[in-house]
C-alpha cells in the first residue's frame, strides 16, 4: 500500500482542518478542529465529522495545538467510536481542554436560547449539541504528551516528532518518519504555522527535512502590518473610544489572542499610551486560558521574560484587568457605562458572549468594534470587518453605528512573505512535494505562485500542489 494523504477540512478553506495519513501500518488523523462559519453550513459539516471515514478505523490523531477550528469536534471523534491515543504536547492538551470544555458549555447554552426563542416565535426546534461534558472526559482520556524534539513510536511503522510552531502556547510542527517497505519516508505538517517576534512565545523552528510538506496558506495572499503600526491604532482606537465614555468591543480567540492583548495592554498603560481604564475579559474559557499562560514562563520568549519575569511582575495580572465568568457578570457588563475594553470569545463572531456585546454595542457611535484577527468567509466577523451596515444575530437585525477597525498585525499566522522566508530556511534537498491547505481559493492560488518561483529560484524541483477537499 502506498502512502495516502487525505483532506477532509482545510482544503479550499481554512477552518475544520482534519487530514488523514494513510501508511502501510495505520491511519493517523492530523487535526481533528471544527468548521466556523455560517451557523447552518457549519452544523452540517460538522455533523459529517469524517464523511465517508469510521472514526474506529482510525489508530491515532496528533494534534497540532489547540485552536477550536484544530480541536474542537475531537470528543465527536470519540463519541462516534475513536478509540486510539491522541498526541500532543502537554500546553495543546492542557489548552484543548479548556477549548473543548467551553464549546460543550456554548453548545448547550446556545442550544436551550434558541430553543426559547423557537417557542416564542411558534417554530419548531430539534437541534441537539454535538457532545457535551462527558464527551469531553472521555476524549481527554485518550491524550497522550510528548516534548518538542522528542520522537516517539504513535503507532506500527510510524514515529511523529513535534517542533515549535511559534503560533500559540504548545503549537507544533509536525514530522512523521513511515516505514514503506525497506524504506523510510518522511511527512512535514506545519499545522498553523505561526511568526517571528510574537509576544511571549517563542520563534517558530525549521523542520529536518522532509520529502512531502503539508503548508497552511491562511494569509497566502496577504502582508502583516508593522506590529509598530498597529500598536499605534490600536491605542488610537482606545484613545478615541475612551474620550467618548465609549467601549472598545474585541472578538478574540480565547487562546493565544487574548493573552497577547493582555500582553500589549499591560504595556501600553504602563507607558501611558492609553488610559487606565477597566479592562474586562468576558470568557470563562479566556480566564482559565490566561492562568495556563502564567504558569507557564518557561514557555516565554526573551522579551517577555526581559519586560516582565525579570522583574517579577506577572504579565497577566495587574489592576485594569478584569475577569468575568458567569453570566450575570457578562450581562453586568453590558450594562455598565465606559470607557472600558471588553474582549470577548468566540473569535469570530458566531458564538458565545461575544454576540451579546454587538447587540448591546453596534449601534452606539462612541464604540469601536476592533478586529485583531482572520475571520472565516461567511462569518458575522467577517461581514463586520468588510464594513456591513447591519448585523443579524439570534435573527434579529441591528444596525451597525459604531466605529470598525481591523488590526492585522495581531494575527498568529505567518503572512505570505514569512511564509516563504521560513521554507527558505528549511533544507530542501529531498523534498518533493508541497501540498498547500488552510486557505481561502484566493490565498492558496497566489501562495502557490509565489511558493513555486522561490523553489524554482533556489533550484529546488519540489512539485507545488493545492489540496483538494477529499484526496490528494
Amino acid at each position: 500500500m502506498a502512502i495516502r494523504l487525505r483532506c477532509l477540512g482545510a482544503a479550499g478553506e481554512v477552518t475544520g482542518s482534519k487530514h488523514l495519513l494513510q501508511t502501510p501500518g495505520a491511519s493517523i488523523l492530523i487535526d481533528c478542529g471544527a468548521f466556523q462559519g455560517k451557523r447552518a453550513k457549519a452544523d452540517a459539516k460538522n455533523r459529517a465529522l469524517l464523511g465517508d471515514v469510521d472514526p474506529a478505523s482510525i489508530d491515532a490523531l496528533v494534534l497540532s495545538h489547540a485552536h477550536f477550528d484544530h480541536c474542537g469536534l475531537i470528543p465527536l471523534l470519540v463519541k462516534r467510536g475513536f478509540s486510539g491515543s491522541i498526541y500532543s504536547t502537554s500546553a495543546t492538551r492542557d489548552l484543548a481542554r479548556l477549548i473543548m470544555s467551553d464549546s460543550a458549555r456554548i453548545q448547550a447554552r446556545d442550544a436551550e436560547y434558541l430553543r426559547k426563542r423557537a417557542a416564542q416565535r411558534g417554530e419548531e426546534f430539534d437541534f441537539t449539541p454535538l457532545y457535551d461534558d462527558l464527551d469531553v472526559v472521555r476524549a481527554m482520556e485518550r491524550f497522550v504528551t510528548f516534548n518538542y524534539g522528542r520522537p516517539l513510536t504513535i503507532a506500527d511503522g510510524v514515529k511523529a516528532e513535534f517542533f515549535d510552531a511559534g503560533h500559540i502556547l504548545g503549537s507544533a510542527l509536525i514530522r512523521f518518519e513511515i516505514q514503506d517497505g525497506g524504506r523510510k519516508r518522511t511527512i512535514g505538517f506545519s499545522g498553523d504555522l505561526g511568526r517571528k517576534d510574537k509576544p511571549i512565545i517563542e520563534d517558530p523552528d525549521t523542520l529536518p527535512e522532509v520529502e512531502a510538506l503539508v503548508l497552511e496558506s491562511t494569509y497566502g495572499n496577504k502582508l502583516h502590518e508593522p506590529k509598530s503600526d498597529a500598536l499605534e491604532r490600536l491605542a488610537k482606537a482606545i484613545n478615541r473610544s475612551a474620550s467618548l465614555g465609549g467601549k472598545v468591543i474585541i472578538p478574540a480567540f480565547a487562546v493565544e489572542r487574548t493573552q497577547e492583548l493582555i500582553f500589549e495592554l499591560h504595556l501600553l498603560q504602563d507607558e501611558g499610551k492609553v488610559p487606565n481604564i477597566p479592562i474586562w475579559v468576558d470568557s470563562p474559557m479566556a480566564t482559565d486560558a490566561t492562568a495556563i499562560f502564567a504558569l507557564h514562563p518557561e514557555c516565554y520568549d526573551a522579551q517577555t521574560k526581559e519586560a516582565f519575569i525579570r522583574h517579577a511582575k506577572n504579565p497577566f495580572g495587574f489592576s485594569a484587568l478584569k475577569f468575568s465568568r458567569s453570566v450575570e457578570d457578562s450581562k453586568a457588563i453590558n450594562a455598565m457605562k465606559g470607557p472600558m475594553i471588553v474582549i470577548s470569545a468566540d473569535g469570530m463572531c458566531e458564538f458565545g458572549r461575544i454576540q451579546h456585546h454587538l447587540i448591546h454595542g453596534l449601534g452606539d457611535p462612541s464604540n469601536t468594534l476592533l478586529i485583531v484577527g482572520y475571520m472565516a468567509e461567511g462569518t458575522l466577523g467577517r461581514r463586520l470587518s468588510e464594513g456591513a451596515a447591519e448585523a443579524r444575530i439570534h435573527g434579529d437585525i441591528y444596525p451597525v453605528r459604531c466605529s470598525v477597525e481591523s488590526l492585522g498585525s495581531f494575527s498568529a499566522h505567518a503572512d505570505w512573505k514569512e511564509t516563504i522566508d521560513w521554507l527558505m530556511a528549511e533544507k530542501r534537498d529531498r523534498l518533493e512535494k508541497l501540498f498547500l491547505v488552510h486557505g481561502e481559493s484566493e490565498a492558496l492560488d497566489s501562495l502557490k505562485r509565489k511558493v513555486e518561483q522561490a523553489l524554482a529560484a533556489s533550484g529546488s524541483p519540489a512539485e507545488v500542489k493545492i489540496a483538494a477537499a477529499q484526496a490528494v
